[in-house]
């Protein structure tokens, strides 16, 4: 009992703390009042860092000041937040997969207020949720990673063993082996989003097993820095990460939230908005990579910009079969491309892919 207490406490110093200006946001009559929920601080150069910069794009283009909460934990504590924030606020932005039933619990108390939950599949009457295909930048990332690795051995260090964290795994696994299929990818689960000190841990251990790349999906860098200490290539995830190991760096998805946080305000102050869930990708541009780095051959370029424009024009499609699952069944027959409700679903890896799959931890 104690503990919940202190926590809801601590909670709710971060609000009052945490906002983008250290206070609320100043009125503005006849704009929209907004606020965003951050599982970390937007200073972590991936995941976070993102959304901030999302939402600056938005405060820009349409002349309104947003208020941020930053750091919030998933769980008990995060409903506190998003309720108190459902108080002043006419859209609130809750921007990571464990805050949905949190979100959903306070969009059913406040019906008047619009709430966009990120990454998730619940949704209410005044609750809409946005994603959009990352796994279509991990495959390109794949493509980078399966040429540059010169022992066929890669390390992928996984946040939680959940669908959105193993379909980027099997995508990226795919890229890797349409260039090089005696490669494989090994995974080490660190059962958190951003932890910098065991993500490194995770890469270390990978890179002790004699992987050359690795690549990550967490929300640091920490990754990549590992990596580049021991003379390996690396990509990190979300964010363009090249800053922290510019000659390590390979490439990976990269996230532009601007325009869609535009929109959906804009929609709302115009009285358009819907629930209808959103899912973004590279043809419209929520979904991209970063650019290479300076060590991948211009060969290799050329073969991502292939691959890109394919899948833009609908001609490549991720999980296009045949597909093997990592036990040498057909996970997905020839001719067929599986559809985005069982890749938002996915519990299984593809074949080359070393690793296991256990309940997912507490988020």
């Amino acid at each position: 009992m104690k503990k919940g207490i202190f926590g809801l406490l601590a909670v709710l110093a971060l609000l009052a703390l945490s906002c983008s200006n250290k206070a609320p946001a100043p009125e503005q009559p006849g704009k929209p009042r907004v606020a965003f929920v951050y599982i970390g601080p937007p200073g972590d150069g991936g995941y976070t860092y993102q959304h901030d910069q999302g939402r600056k794009y938005m405060e820009a283009q349409l002349g309104i000041k947003a208020d941020v909460v930053q750091s919030v934990p998933e769980g008990a504590d995060a409903e506190h937040v998003i309720a108190d924030l459902a108080q002043n606020h006419d859209i609130v932005f809750t921007t990571s997969f464990g805050y949905m039933d949190s979100t959903l619990a306070v969009a059913k108390r406040y019906p008047k207020v619009i709430f966009m939950h990120c990454s998730g599949y619940k949704t209410a009457p005044n609750m809409g949720t946005y994603f959009g295909k990352n796994y279509q930048g991990s495959y390109l990332a794949g493509i980078v990673a399966g040429k540059m690795t010169k022992k066929n051995i890669i390390g992928y260090v996984g946040a939680f063993p959940i669908p959105e964290v193993i379909y980027n795994i099997n995508a990226y696994a795919l890229g890797v082996q349409t260039v090089n299929p005696k490669a494989k990818i090994y995974v080490v689960w660190t059962n958190t989003w951003f932890d910098p000190s065991t993500e490194r841990q995770a890469a270390e251990s990978l890179l002790d097993k004699g992987a050359d790349v690795l690549q990550a999906y967490q929300d640091s860098p920490a990754t990549l820095q590992a990596a580049a200490e021991r003379g390996a290539y690396a990509g990190g995830n979300d964010s363009d990460m090249s800053r922290y190991a510019p000659k390590n760096y390979l490439t990976n998805p990269v996230w532009n939230w601007g325009p869609y946080y535009t929109k959906v305000v804009e929609a709302v102050e115009n009285k358009t908005w819907t629930n209808t869930p959103y899912e973004g990708s590279l043809a419209d541009g929520t979904v991209t990579i970063a650019p290479l780095g300076s060590d991948v051959p211009a060969s290799v370029k050329a073969l991502v910009e292939a691959a890109k424009a394919k899948i833009i024009a609908g001609q490549l499609h991720v999980f296009a079969g045949p597909i093997m699952d990592a036990s040498g069944k057909v996970a997905v027959p020839a001719g067929e491309n599986l559809p985005l409700a069982d890749i938002l679903k996915m519990n299984w890896f593809v074949k080359g892919v070393v690793g296991t799959i256990p309940a997912p931890a507490a988020q």
